[in-house]
This record gives structure tokens, sequence and C-alpha cells, in this order.
């Protein structure tokens, strides 16, 4: 267990310090009349079954899962659930199993909900988060490659009545811009390397 918590430390440290830039994938964000540039980047590569991306809106200095992690982090109230969180994803999903359909049950519209939605048993490992007070949004593209967003507090009966409901927009419209990418070829996945890139192989995607 001191080793997990170690690991677990160890990340948050390294995920609050800069990280590698693989990819920067720039897109257009209208949300409210206004529009946003957001970057897509690798959030967490050195995972042994999945790659984590994430997204940065252009004038920001930090991504926004950093910004969910930061931010929880430093809420005593909330410091567990954090730490609970940051160990599902690097360790459970990252790690274990990859981002298999029954860890990504939680449909929230365009997005999942992280953490895991009831009882889970998997390889002999039963993963189960009653009453959990947080919500990660995330993408899945493949079993390996994941999109992270930003999230928040689950303290109301429906995302619309949460004190996320803003967070849970923006990871909803984050999702559909990128589908779009996807599907209109400007983003190709290379499920070989673990990675997205530029339609032309390249690692950076101006849209």
């Amino acid at each position: 267990t001191n080793s997990i918590l170690t690991f677990e430390k160890n990340k948050l440290n390294s995920i609050l310090n800069n990280h590698k830039i693989h990819l920067k994938v720039y897109f257009c964000l209208q949300t409210n009349n206004k529009v946003n540039i957001f970057a897509l980047e690798i959030w967490d590569d050195e995972a042994a079954k999945c790659t984590f991306y994430t997204v940065k809106y252009d004038d920001a200095e930090t991504n926004e899962t950093d910004l969910f992690f930061e931010k929880y982090d430093a809420i005593a109230e909330y410091k567990e659930a954090n730490q609970e969180l940051l160990s599902f994803v690097l360790l459970s999903i990252g790690n274990d199993h990859g981002a298999i359909d029954e860890l990504f049950n939680r449909d929230e519209n365009e997005v999942k909900g992280l953490p895991v939605q009831g009882k889970r048993t998997i390889e002999n490992i039963t993963y189960h988060f009653p009453e959990f007070p947080l919500r990660l949004y995330a993408l899945k593209i493949t079993n390996n490659i994941v999109i992270l967003f930003n999230g928040g507090i689950k303290d109301g009966p429906t995302n619309q009545t949460s004190s996320l409901h803003l967070e849970w927009r923006a990871a909803c419209e984050f999702a559909k811009r990128i589908n779009e990418a996807l599907q209109d070829g400007t983003i190709i996945v290379n499920e070989k390397n673990r990675k997205l890139t530029n339609y032309d192989g390249s690692d950076e995607i101006i849209l």
C-alpha cells in the first residue's frame, strides 16, 4: 500500500509540473458565442496499457485535467477521493486493464464519467466507488487511448443540477469537436503506437 501511495504522490507531483508535449492539436470550440482555441496534448504516456491525452485552452497555462487534480488535491474534504480517482486512472486503467468498457460504463452524453459506476469485478479485482463525490470526464478513443477533460463535484442527482454542470458541458463540447476531427480524417488513430497524429503523420495539427 505504501508503495502505491508513494507512486500516486510522485505522479501527482509530476503532473503538477511541466508535461512533455508530444502532440498539439488546435481546435476552435464555440461556447456562449465565444470561439475558444484549445490544444490536444499527451497527459501521460508511461502506463503499460493506455495513453492519456488532455485538452488545454490556447490562453491557459495549465491543461484541464491538471486543473482538476490540482484543485481537489488542495481541498482537504476531497483529497482522499482525488487520490483514489488518480490511482483508478493511472493504475487500474493505465497499467492493469486499459480503457475497457467495463470501467467506462458511466454514460454522460458525449463523454464518460469516471470512476466506474456500480460494482465491477475484473481479473479478481473488485472496483466499487459508492457515493463517490467526484467525477472526471473522459472520451475513450480505443482501449489504449483516452482523452481526459476536467470534472467536479457531483452534488446533485443529475449533471444539470450539480455544481460541475459547466465542466460537464465543456467536456461534451470538447468531445464533439474531437470526434468530428476523427471522423473527417484530420486526426488519425495510430493504434500500433498508441497515439494520435495529424492526417499526414506529423505531430502538430492546426484546425
